[in-house]
Parts: C-alpha cells; sequence; structure tokens
C-alpha cells in the first residue's frame, strides 16, 4: 500500500498568508497591549524585537525546516528525524488538540457579540450581560450545570465553519479561507484603528502605552514576558509550522518566509495595542479616571472593557462594533483551522487516511468535546485549562523541542543546511547560538517562574481540587498522551520514502546549493 501524494500550497503567498492568519489570533489583540503596557511600555519593544530575532524567527526557520525537510506532520517529521523522537510530536498534538477544544467556543463568542454588537445587547451592564445573560455562569467552579443554547449555537456554526475549510484540503481550503479571511481582517482592523486614534483622549492612552520606563529593561520578568508572548504568538511548539511547512515545494525560501511571517504578526500586534489603547484612552476621558484603571486583558477586555467603551462611541457605534469582534472571529477561525488541520494531518499521516476521513474522524469528536466549555460551569474550565495548557504544555514543549534537537540529537547543522540550501537568506552563526543558548535559557527560566507562581500562589481564586483537576491533570495528561501514541507503529512505507534516504539528502542538497 503506497502513501498518497502530499498535497501542497498553491502558492508561495497562500502558505504566507496560512502561516501569518495561523500567529495571528485572538492573543495579539487582547493579550499584547496589556503585557505591553505592564512591562515596560515604549522600553518593552527592545526586549520584543529581541526575543523576536532570538527566539520567534529562529524557531519558525527551525520548523519549517524540519517540516519541509521531512515531509510530514509533526509525528512523522520527528520520526523521520530521528527514530526516538517520534514522542514529542504527539506530545504537541495533544497540545493542540486540548487548545482546539476550548478555543473554538472563544470563537463563537465573538461570533455572537458580532450580531449583539448591531444592537449593543449589552445595554448598560456588559459586564453582567456576558457572565450572566449570555454565559449563565455557575459561582461553583468545577459545577458543569448544563448546556448553555446561546453558545452552543455558534459553536456548531464555527465547527461546521472549520470542518468545511478542512474537507477541501490544503490548497481549495486552508488556502482558500486564509485569502480571504487575512486581507478582510486587516483592513477591518486598519478601520477601527483610524477611528479609535480619532476619539477625544485617545492621545493620553498612546502615551500610556508607549511612554517608555527604562528601568523595566533591568528586571528579568520584563524579558521572561517578551519572550512569553513571542512564543505564544507565533504559534510554536504545537505543531502548526511543521505540518504547514511540509506542504511547501521543494523549491522554497524557508529563512525568508520565516522572516516575514515573524515581522507580519509583530506588525499586527502593535497595530492592535495602537488601537486598543486609543480606544482606553478615549473610555479614561469620557469617564474621567487614569487610563491605568481602565486597563484589561483577556476576556474581560473582549467581552466587557470593549462594549462598554463603545458604548459610549460619538457614532456609529453598531458598525464599529460588528468590526470589532468580526475582527475577533475572523483571527479565531484562521487560528483554529491550523489548529485543528495538525491533529488532522497526524492521524492522516499515521494511517494512511485521506484529508476527507481524518476530518471526520478527528474533527467530530473533537468538536463535541469542546461541549464541556459550552457549559453553564464551562468558562471557569477554559480559564483553567488555557493558564496551565499555555503556561506548562506549550512552554515545556517548546523548551524540550530545542534542547533535543540542539544538545541531544545535534541535528541543528543538518537543518541549517538544508534551510540555506532552498532559501534566499543564509542562517549564520546567530541562529545557531539563538536555539542553542538563548532560547533554552529563557524558556527554561519562564517555565520554572510559572511553576514556582503557580505552586506558591495558585491561579486566581479557583479551588485547590479544581486547578489541580482541570489544570495539573490535563497539562500532565498530554504528556502522557504523547508518551502513549509514539508507542504504536508506523506502516514501512511511511518512514522508508525514497526522497527521505541519506543519498537522497545528500543529492537534494548538492543540487540546491
Amino acid at each position: 500500500m503506497s502513501q498518497p501524494a502530499r498535497e501542497q500550497w498553491g502558492t508561495r503567498a497562500g502558505f504566507l498568508l496560512a502561516a501569518i492568519g495561523s500567529a495571528i489570533g485572538l492573543g495579539n489583540i487582547w493579550r499584547f497591549p496589556a503585557v505591553a503596557y505592564d512591562n515596560g511600555g515604549g522600553a518593552f519593544f527592545l526586549p520584543y524585537v529581541f526575543a523576536l530575532l532570538t527566539a520567534g524567527i529562529p524557531l519558525l526557520a527551525l520548523e519549517y525546516a524540519i517540516g519541509h525537510r521531512f515531509r510530514g506532520s509533526a509525528p512523522l517529521a520527528f520520526r523521520r528525524l530521528h527514530a526516538r523522537a517520534e514522542w514529542l510530536g504527539w506530545w504537541q498534538i495533544a497540545i493542540s488538540l486540548v487548545i482546539a477544544s476550548y478555543y473554538a467556543v472563544i470563537v463563537a463568542w465573538a461570533g455572537s457579540y458580532t450580531v449583539f454588537a448591531a444592537t449593543e445587547a449589552w445595554a448598560d451592564d456588559p459586564e453582567d450581560f456576558f457572565f450572566g445573560s449570555y454565559l449563565q455562569q455557575t459561582a461553583e467552579a468545577g459545577a458543569l450545570g448544563g448546556l448553555v443554547p446561546a453558545v452552543v449555537v455558534p459553536l456548531v456554526a464555527v465547527w461546521a465553519v472549520v470542518l468545511i475549510v478542512l474537507l477541501r484540503g490544503v490548497r481549495r481550503g486552508i488556502e482558500l479561507a486564509n485569502r480571504i479571511m487575512i486581507p478582510t481582517l486587516v483592513i477591518t482592523f486598519l478601520v477601527l484603528v483610524v477611528r479609535a486614534v480619532s476619539l477625544p483622549g485617545a492621545a493620553g492612552g498612546l502615551d500610556a502605552f508607549f511612554r517608555p520606563d527604562f528601568a523595566g529593561l533591568f528586571d528579568p520578568a520584563v524579558w521572561v514576558a517578551a519572550y512569553g508572548q513571542i512564543f505564544f504568538s507565533l504559534s510554536i511548539a504545537f505543531a502548526i509550522m511543521i505540518t504547514y511547512a511540509s506542504y511547501l515545494p521543494r523549491r522554497t525560501d524557508l529563512t525568508g518566509s520565516g522572516m516575514i511571517a515573524g515581522f507580519a504578526n509583530a506588525s499586527f500586534e502593535l497595530l492592535a495595542g495602537i488601537g486598543v489603547f486609543a480606544a482606553l484612552g478615549f473610555m479614561a476621558a469620557t469617564q474621567g479616571i487614569a487610563v491605568d484603571e481602565v486597563v484589561a486583558d483577556g476576556i474581560g477586555l473582549a467581552f466587557v472593557v470593549f462594549p462598554e467603551i463603545l458604548s459610549t462611541f460619538p457614532a456609529l457605534q453598531g458598525l464599529f462594533g460588528v468590526l470589532f469582534f468580526g475582527s475577533l472571529l475572523l483571527a479565531g477561525l484562521s487560528s483554529l483551522i491550523s489548529i485543528v488541520q495538525t491533529v488532522v494531518a497526524a492521524v492522516g499521516d499515521k494511517l494512511g487516511w485521506p484529508q476527507r476521513r481524518a476530518v471526520l474522524v478527528t474533527g467530530l469528536p473533537l468538536a463535541a468535546a469542546s461541549l464541556l466549555y459550552a457549559t453553564r460551569g464551562g468558562v471557569a474550565y477554559l480559564d483553567v485549562v488555557d493558564y496551565f495548557i499555555n503556561g506548562f504544555g506549550i512552554a515545556a514543549a517548546g523548551l524540550v523541542e530545542v534542547v533535543l534537537i540542539a544538545w541531544v540529537l545535534r541535528t541543528l547543522d543538518r537543518l541549517r543546511r538544508h534551510a540555506d540550501g532552498v532559501s534566499d537568506m543564509r542562517l549564520g552563526w546567530w541562529w545557531t547560538i539563538a536555539l542553542g543558548v538563548v532560547t533554552p535559557v529563557m524558556l527554561g527560566y519562564q517555565l520554572l517562574e510559572n511553576l514556582r507562581t503557580a505552586v506558591l500562589a495558585g491561579y486566581g481564586d479557583y479551588p485547590v481540587a479544581f486547578q489541580a483537576g482541570a489544570g495539573w491533570v490535563v497539562a500532565a495528561a498530554v504528556l502522557v498522551a504523547g508518551l502513549a501514541l509514539a508507542r504504536q507503529g508506523w506502516r514501512a512505507d511511511v518512514l522508508q520514502l525514497e526522497d527521505f534516504t541519506v543519498e537522497a539528502d545528500r543529492r537534494f542538497l548538492k543540487d540546491a546549493s
């Protein structure tokens, strides 16, 4: 039984739009502005750019090289890299499964609020509307309380869109969807930013955002925050970029693509910061309070603070509300599609299934699992699982990835030669030092700090038992799942493809150079 030919992107631009769409997600809009503000304002951009150049782009180039060279999803690519590295790929797939299950619900919220914004359904109390009327949140953490129809209906619609796109494949589905969604997202958000900066008080918000606190540059926590933001926002270490790069044609500029995707993501984050803080400045001026009294992040910023801001807009509140929440919807959909595709590709590679079968067999159960977060108690589960899977699952997987490749398997040079052989820009000594020294140190420190905080202070006001069950157990389960899945064997024809023998590797590198 022969393995079907791997599908490819129609164009490099299609790949870049998909990669950028994966990177630009909800966190760019509601997380970055507050992180920058809390860590030195304008001064934060120095460690942020440093982290982008020493971790973000090098890691993108690394994962592009792995996916492109070994032509497979993360488990298959790592298995072809080394027989004992497959478990890392499955660990990342398990992380993607967990993230997709709750991320879809947040996208569904954005879809609902795109409709609510037209009539300002939240009225005079956006917080009570969101947590009470819409989510019908229970007071007790851990209690499910039954499904909330107002969340389930848009959640079903979100999964329908995602699965339809994936059923159409890489070129006619993912690439086409991102060609539509990403330009639309950028244009829509630009309109919002232009409107926000023209509001009374916007200058005060922008001053608060950009005012530099250079003392923060001497605080290790600020540098850790910069690396954490870069790592969080570029879709690194949960199999996406490896999978997407596996669909690239043989001749492609891997390093240049990493530079474009990295700087495009950073540019959108800066744009989001400008738009968000201009709006916060307007809100502060309207209420006669300081900007720091209205700063928020996460779901509170998106679904509580922004509805408050929109309600006080001088004109066309409904239109700008639809544009804002529509932007969240597009950003979330593009990221969710990429996350689910990693799982689909891994299952398809492992079992030799075509795209359509893999989509249905993996996507439908995953959609059913996301119903947990559509219950009256779902927001508590979502909050804790998101904190632990991001703070420990992704960070740990990224740390293990760079240590394994750089120090254990010592394959950095091999991957660098491959990237250089097909790219216009060559990777230099900085790439090796960044991945071999800088990134492991910063990720290791970040992971230890997260662990220390979680152990000593816990997370939020949730009971310890609930944090253990919804947080620590989930974070540990994804690692166990990765190890268990790696024990399942591959068919010989999947692993022993002629194009990936040592001799073919040497011939390809020689021809490419």
